[in-house]
C-alpha cells in the first residue's frame, strides 16, 4: 500500500482545475480548488480498494507562464 498518491493540479484552459494523479490513470476537474480536493478524494476511493488505499494525497499546484524573452 502506497502511504500518499500525489496529483499535479493546473487551471483549466476552460476555467476551473483539473488534477491528475502522477503514476496512476487518475484524473478530475471542477470549477473551484475547493471543489477540486473533494473531487480528488472520491476519485481516488473509487480508484482503489479500502484496504490499498493511500493515506495522504498530496496536490502539487503547477502553473506555467509564457513571458517574452
Amino acid at each position: 500500500m502506497e502511504k500518499e498518491i500525489i496529483f499535479l493540479v493546473e487551471e483549466s484552459p476552460e476555467g476551473g482545475y483539473q488534477a491528475r494523479a502522477v503514476g496512476h490513470s487518475i484524473f478530475t476537474e471542477a470549477d473551484t480548488f475547493e471543489e477540486l480536493k473533494v473531487m480528488v478524494q472520491d476519485a481516488v476511493r473509487c480508484h482503489f480498494e479500502e484496504t490499498e488505499r493511500p493515506r495522504l494525497i498530496r496536490l502539487h499546484f503547477t502553473k506555467e507562464e509564457v513571458i517574452p524573452a
